[in-house]
């Protein structure tokens, strides 16, 4: 309110200065215009003379107004600077009623984080507390399974006991199995070899192994180079590779032949004859896997206790016993078949058993 009247007071003391300029204009004009009309009837010095009138009543005038401005000026100025201390105080009437109001907020804000913090901690302390007792009502629990289930499993026990042993046992057909395969697979990547067992070593310093075979071939199955001419060999080689001196017998030799039907016929005329080399006797059989050869290992006794007896004993593939008894062919695949086998039968059982006392005691003579 105070700017708006500051400024109209000022629109009002520049209008008046307005008007007093006009009116001066005026009356000069009107004065000018008489003393045209008089002519030159008055001299100069009375012209000069109201103009410095005019000029003396203007400057008054002007001085006048000029204060009255002046003074207006300076209430207006009072005025406003009073409104605006007026309302600087009651900004600051204001601003430390806010303030007030912030610190009752902060203090009511603190006082509610307290029993905001107070809650939970009852809360947390509680949760504790109920965490403890539920702990204590699972260990009790848990306790109470343990006691149930020590109570009760024996039976349970031998349920699984029996349960593993089915899946041990399964798990060991399949490693039979997953064995028997792998062996197979080995005999058969080795179906075109053949061992030469108790070759002398000391033949290889004068000749290659190759040379020393179609030499065997030919002292002991002529007609096979007959036919077939020279034989092809794909490989021979000593095994193992490498000589251990602290062995007094020779390295079998293995041999791979290019044809399968030649490496039969070597085979085949090998079983019906001992073969021989310069005065030493060798002999020539399937080459298998070791696993076989362990297998084939097991049946020696049996087979030399069956060859007495004259049971016509075979090894046949990949580790399998056959003997001729009583007008049949048997087959046994494991030891333990052909022991059942011979204690169903007392005569033979007895012959075994009086056979095996005699080796025993001949051994003990030697």
């Amino acid at each position: 309110m105070g700017s708006k009247e500051g400024v109209n007071s000022s629109k009002q003391q520049k209008k008046k200065r307005e008007i007093t300029i006009d009116s001066f204009c005026t009356g000069n004009e009107q004065r000018a215009n008489e003393t045209e009309g008089e002519g030159s009837a008055k001299e100069k010095p009375e012209i000069l003379a109201n103009w410095i009138q005019a000029l003396e009543e203007l400057k008054m005038q002007f001085k006048t107004q000029l204060r009255e401005a002046e003074d207006n000026w300076e209430k207006n100025l009072k005025t406003k600077i009073s409104h605006l201390e007026t309302e600087n105080s009651v900004m600051k009437a204001k601003i430390n009623q806010l303030e007030n109001e912030a610190k009752e907020m902060k203090d009511e804000a603190k006082q509610m984080k307290d029993e905001v913090k107070k809650m939970k901690d009852d809360l947390q302390r509680k949760s504790d507390q109920k965490e403890k007792d539920d702990q204590k009502t699972k260990d009790e629990i848990q306790s109470l399974r343990t006691r149930i289930q020590l109570e009760s499993c024996d039976l349970t026990r031998q349920q699984n006991t029996i349960k593993q042993n089915q899946k041990n046992e399964k798990i060991e057909e399949n490693m039979k199995h997953l064995i028997h395969k792998t062996d197979d697979l080995e005999n058969h990547s080795r179906r075109d070899n053949l061992r030469i067992i108790g070759l002398p070593e000391d033949h290889d310093k004068r000749k290659s192994l190759d040379i020393i075979l179609q030499e065997i071939i030919k002292e002991n199955c002529p007609e096979i180079l007959e036919q077939e001419g020279k034989v092809e060999i794909d490989r021979i080689h000593r095994s193992p590779p490498v000589l251990n001196h602290q062995l007094t017998t020779p390295r079998n030799v293995i041999a791979k032949f290019k044809n399968y039907q030649t490496k039969e016929k070597i085979l085949q005329a090998a079983k019906k004859k001992s073969f021989r080399y310069q005065g030493t006797t060798v002999r020539i059989t399937q080459d298998l896997a070791a696993s076989t050869l362990k297998k084939r290992k097991a049946w020696n006794t049996i087979f030399r206790k069956a060859r007495e007896l004259g049971l016509h004993p075979r090894i046949n593939y990949s580790a399998k016993l056959t003997i001729f008894f009583q007008g049949k062919v048997w087959s046994f695949n494991k030891i333990k078949e052909f022991q059942e086998f011979v204690k169903k039968r007392p005569d033979l059982n007895r012959k075994v058993d009086v056979q095996a006392q005699n080796s025993r005691e001949s051994s003990k003579g030697h």
